[in-house]
């Protein structure tokens, strides 16, 4: 049974990518909330996603808040406490999960497409955005874990650097702060706090919702109805202030008790759907984002041992998110394994790549292709980044073509205009000489 389900499924992947764009269908809810539909029905299975763009971003002087709000969802609905809207969930066969970052908050779903599991799964989902209870002890607990994380964080190298990396980078702009709060802004939330941005952000129109599996465009419908149909029709979030450029260079270090120093260099990256983002992830992909074989691992792992992790990847965003470039190395290896991590960037952003790191760039990731769209749920995931970005429909019907057709000139020209290495932010957190 195994064997048929994997390769029905298989089957029906290769058919998506082969021709992605008839079968993504998309509308508006009644009030407002905008769906992307993809009708897989080779195995009797659905998953559905719901975006909110109710991300840390929108958290305003109250850092936490939503994530705090995400959780709380779980916490109790309706009639039912935490407990048991678990074991209802389990009851049913289903899976649902929830997470929020800096740009939204998500929900999930999978469930067997038959509707007599499928309907109560879906109506269960229906009633948590509807009717959280917010219970003191859902909040206490809540905010407990989340302080317990503050603290862990505190101990952990990588995640000081992280935080480091986005003040510096960030400013005074939304995504600076991180999603998870400081043990003040914790301390001071509120279940009241949590209902004012749920009425604000948790609207109809804030929302994306993505559908993949064994249903029909009707049933499709009723799904999506079942699931964001109540909420209050509300308004899209404002648009996001725009990521500036540094305006000179910034280093930070950070005394830390840890074995190695860990450093992270960057600038403001690129957006979702930004002009140069195939120019910029297929250069990424010779220069730090192919593992052991691209130029910051050979260069700083194989040719000198200075590094066991070396890299650099972008992070796109609804605006610039990070382009990061990262290493743990000895603490008294760190000028050294620096120094030749920006010389590797600056020949690289000088003179681009050969023709033949191009070309193998190119192959190795369209050669991969195949596996971001898998699964149901990856597609899934690309439908609510495709709604909730404003990407064209048929994105992943040309993502191949776009790759293919990058050039050296986009690579050099593109990495000439966003990287400029005399104003980058370095920040190294380990123990300081």
């Amino acid at each position: 049974m195994f064997a048929r389900t994997a390769l029905a499924l298989s089957l029906a992947l290769t058919a998506f990518v082969a021709d992605a764009t008839p079968k993504i269908q998309t509308w508006e809810t009644p009030n407002g909330a905008r769906v992307f539909f993809v009708p897989a029905p080779e195995i009797p299975m659905v998953d559905l996603q719901v975006v909110f763009d109710a991300g840390a971003a929108r958290d305003g002087d109250k850092p936490g808040l939503a994530v705090m709000t995400n959780s709380m969802l779980n916490e109790g609905a309706g009639k039912l406490d935490a407990d048991a809207i678990a074991e209802k969930f389990d009851s049913l066969g289903a899976r649902q999960g929830n997470t929020a970052e800096r740009d939204m908050s998500m929900f999930s779903l999978r469930s067997l497409s038959d509707s007599a599991k499928l309907q109560p799964a879906a109506e269960l989902l229906a009633l948590m955005f509807n009717e959280p209870t917010l219970p003191a002890d859902g909040f206490g607990r809540m905010k407990n874990q989340m302080l317990i994380n503050i603290q862990a964080q505190k101990q952990s190298p990588d995640e000081i650097a992280s935080e480091a990396f986005f003040r510096a980078i960030y400013g005074n702009h939304p995504y600076a702060s991180d999603p998870g709060g400081t043990e003040e802004s914790v301390k001071a939330l509120t279940p009241e706090d949590v209902r004012r941005f749920m009425a604000k952000f948790y609207v109809a129109r804030n929302a994306v919702v993505a559908i993949v599996g064994a249903l029909d465009r009707p049933a499709a419908e009723a799904l999506a109805n079942t699931v964001v149909g109540k909420l209050a029709a509300g308004e899209r979030a404002p648009a996001l202030p725009p990521v500036e450029n540094l305006d000179k260079a910034e280093t930070v270090k950070i005394d830390h008790p840890s074995t190695q120093t860990h450093v992270l260099v960057g600038v403001p990256g690129m957006t979702r759907g930004d002009p140069d983002y195939f120019a910029l992830y297929v250069g990424n992909h010779i220069l730090g984002g192919n593992g052991l074989v691209s130029r910051i691992s050979d260069e700083i792992r194989e040719k000198r041992g200075l590094s066991y992790s070396a890299y650099s990847y972008f992070m796109p965003m609804r605006e610039r998110g990070p382009y990061t470039i990262g290493l743990q190395t000895r603490t008294d290896k760190t000028n050294e394994a620096l120094t030749v991590l920006r010389d590797t960037v600056k020949t690289f952003v000088e003179q681009g790549p050969t023709e033949k790191e191009l070309v193998a760039s190119k192959k190795n990731i369209t050669g991969g292709f195949a596996l971001r769209v898998d699964s149901n749920k990856k597609i899934a995931d690309y439908l609510a980044l495709i709604g909730f970005y404003g990407l064209p429909l048929d994105y992943l019907d040309h993502f191949i073509a776009r790759i293919n057709a990058v050039t050296l000139a986009q690579v050099r020209d593109a990495f000439k205009r966003r990287v400029d290495l005399n104003k980058t932010v370095t920040v190294t957190v380990g123990k300081q000489s």
